[in-house]
């Protein structure tokens, strides 16, 4: 890119450096650019005019419902773009969505919409069944499948409604928590928007959008690797391309036939692009961008997809409670050859802060090994009526705890050695053992179980359980894994069992996890796949 190139696109993008809500977002693209595609998706087209109205109607009909401030809304579904335009209708109206992952079990999604003392239920595409089920949760003022919202929620009056200030909420995000039960990280409008301003002040080519690109939204909508990259698309001005889930074939068609010029992705899933059949006959000319997150990328499937995509690398490091990305490796610390700050999470955006503490809470120097801790405007607002696990994971002055053990280098490069909590990430999805446990716990042949993550070459890391059988009972792995099955998600349930006589334990009692864990890290320079 040339730097007149550059200075054309940053004149473009410093006309949004003041505005920090949806409202402003959807208002100030909706005058500017009112025929340009917003959203492009199978169930729904629009373009930034056609956006503005919609999302105004949605708010309009939730305040004719009695939805006020604060109140919270749950999807239940697939991507799509009726999620996005209730989600963006909501967030103007200071409306908190919930996303629920449609691959919970239906406790599991239960206790969400519970949990979050959701007024209405919305259903994607496919899910209406669920409205006699999870839409008949006590507290539920009503229940709307995909096709009545888009009459009724869509199609509404439209009328007058307070916009959002910065700092209140829009987005209730659930992260799995080591009590077994998840957490809904809070976000706010500041929190998905802040961090651009600084980014101006420090403008890089890759985060500098041209007028034909878009961005392919992929990543299940509950997560903020999926919701995040509409809210990526919306900031920028620029359509984004929906897909219902991950799907190879039509990744291929969003990139050739509908302008997609970047997106996000799990390395497990890159992997399963190139294992494609079609994936060698696609042209990949227009990509420009492949953002991947939730695990490094390993340095042959690096090398396989550089040849195969010719697009530039970006890790992204975060997590939901930062509201997604924290840190960046960008293309240019990228190598085929490979190079040290390749097994690094990269460097601080500009306005995060990074550092790894001591046990005495003290930042330590460069390459000394401690927690890793970070604030900046991405920091959530808190979790969702837990005051105490609130005020455990966040500090008064705005630092929170990553979970995460490493060191920065000199140059402020993140290098993640272990994990401090005992999250799985399988697939780019997040497993607390707590979880499997208590979907495994119950079993007639089990007395004790402790789960752990073990390396997998396809997933990163795959979900182990490690169970003590009942006196005079043996425990057949198949049964153990169909009860967990009716139980979890599927991405949660065990790949393996291993039967041992008694579980490792501490003078306290608590389980030794890093016990069990080490014969399976043998001989690899960290304890993260």
């Amino acid at each position: 890119m040339t730097e007149a190139e550059m200075q054309h696109l940053l004149a473009r993008v410093l006309e949004t450096r003041e505005l920090f809500t949806f409202d402003q977002f959807i208002r100030h693209w909706a005058d500017t650019t009112p025929d340009r595609a917003a959203i492009d998706s199978d169930d729904l087209q629009l373009t930034y005019a056609g956006l503005e109205e919609a999302s105004a109607r949605v708010a309009s009909a939730f305040a004719a419902l009695g939805l006020k401030k604060g109140d919270r809304v749950a999807w239940f579904g697939k991507n799509s773009g009726t999620y996005f335009t209730l989600f963006y209708g909501a967030a103007r109206a200071g409306i908190v969505m919930v996303p629920v992952g449609w691959r919970l079990a239906e406790g599991e999604a239960a206790y969400i919409i519970d949990n979050a003392e959701a007024k209405l239920l919305l259903l994607g595409d496919g899910f209406e069944a669920c409205k006699d089920t999870l839409g008949q949760r006590p507290g539920l003022l009503g229940c709307y499948t995909a096709a009545e919202a888009r009459a009724e929620l869509l199609g509404a009056p439209r009328a007058s409604f307070v916009p959002s200030g910065e700092d209140d909420a829009v987005l209730q995000l659930y992260t799995s928590g080591t009590t077994g039960n998840p957490k809904g990280a809070v976000l706010s409008n500041r929190n998905l928007f802040g961090l651009r301003k600084a980014a101006f002040d420090n403008p890089q080519p890759y985060s500098l959008w041209a007028e034909d690109e878009a961005v392919l939204v992929a990543m299940p909508c509950a997560h903020i690797g999926g919701t995040g990259l509409g809210i990526m698309a919306l900031s920028a001005g620029l359509p984004a391309v929906i897909l219902a889930e991950f799907d190879p074939p039509r990744v291929f068609d969003a990139v050739v036939n509908r302008g997609v010029t970047r997106f996000f992705i799990v390395p497990a899933a890159l992997q399963m692009l190139l294992d494609h059949p079609d994936c060698a006959g696609t042209d990949f000319s227009r990509l420009k961008y492949i953002l991947y997150g939730a695990a490094p990328i390993p340095l042959e499937l690096l090398r396989q997809c550089i040849a195969m995509f010719g697009a530039g690398f970006i890790q992204a490091y975060g997590m939901t409670e930062t509201t997604g990305t924290v840190c960046m490796l960008p293309p240019e610390d990228h190598s085929a050859q490979g190079n040290e700050r390749m097994r690094s999470a990269g460097k601080p955006l500009p306005g995060v802060e990074m550092e790894a503490r001591g046990k005495d809470g003290q930042a330590l120097p460069s390459r000394e090994i401690g927690e890793l801790y970070t604030r900046s405007s991405n920091n959530m607002l808190g979790y969702w009526k837990l005051p105490e696990a609130t005020a455990s994971a966040m500090s008064s002055d705005g630092w929170i705890a990553t979970g995460d053990v490493g060191y920065l280098d000199e140059d402020g490069y993140v290098f993640i050695y272990d994990r401090a909590k005992d999250m799985i990430i399988s697939g780019g999805e997040n497993v607390y053992p707590a979880e499997v446990e208590s979907g495994i716990y119950g079993h007639p042949q089990v007395l004790e179980v402790a789960v752990i993550g073990v390396p997998d070459d396809k997933w990163g890391e795959a979900v182990k359980a490690i169970c003590v059988p009942k006196p005079g009972q043996d425990i057949d792995a198949a049964s153990v894994i169909a009860w967990a099955r009716e139980r979890l998600a599927s991405f949660k349930v065990p790949k393996t069992i291993d039967v041992i006589p008694a579980l490792p334990r501490n003078a306290s009692g608590k389980i030794l996890r890093r016990e069990l864990r080490e014969p399976y890290w043998a001989g690899r320079e960290r304890q993260v796949n």
